[in-house]
């Protein structure tokens, strides 16, 4: 016959006026969370801008310092998308509109796809990243998308 052992502990109580609401939106919790990441990722706001990005993330888009990017729009902060084509040119506004973090953005829906890099300079190579974007809510509605990089 099996044996069931049960033990009360008393119940954690919050002190008199301690807020039980959280301290930041879901919004800033991502951000503070990215700005902190080992991982590659992007956080853009709805409007495209950076909020945060993390310094893999940044190195991995071929980009600056993230304290450089925070604030800019996205693709004004020095990421060039190239098409995959022999002979890669940019992305167009029409394509661009297309990549991972913008179709979270305007979906609301989970988004993955493969984005060519420009290189930083014409002695290193355009680097390819699978991107993953999900919507980021803020009060039921879409306030951001955050991005996942991994280099292929």
């Amino acid at each position: 016959m099996a044996h069931v052992e049960l033990s009360l502990s008393e119940a954690f109580v919050p002190a008199a006026g301690t807020s039980t609401e959280q301290e930041s939106d879901n919004f800033g919790q991502w951000s503070t969370t990215v700005a902190r990441a080992e991982e590659p990722c992007l956080l853009i706001d709805a409007e495209t801008k950076v909020v945060a990005v993390s310094a893999s993330g940044c190195e991995l888009l071929c980009l600056g310092a993230p304290e450089d990017l925070v604030g800019f729009p996205l693709l004004d902060g020095g990421l060039r998308l190239l098409d995959f084509t022999a002979n890669p040119r940019e992305l167009t506004e029409a394509e661009i509109d297309k990549i991972p973090p913008m179709l979270a953005l305007t979906s609301g829906r989970l988004a993955r796809g493969l984005l060519r890099i420009q290189a930083a300079s014409e002695d290193d190579h355009d680097a390819t990243v699978d991107a993953i974007s999900t919507p980021v809510l803020s009060d039921g509605r879409v306030a951001g998308s955050l991005t996942f990089f991994s280099e292929v």
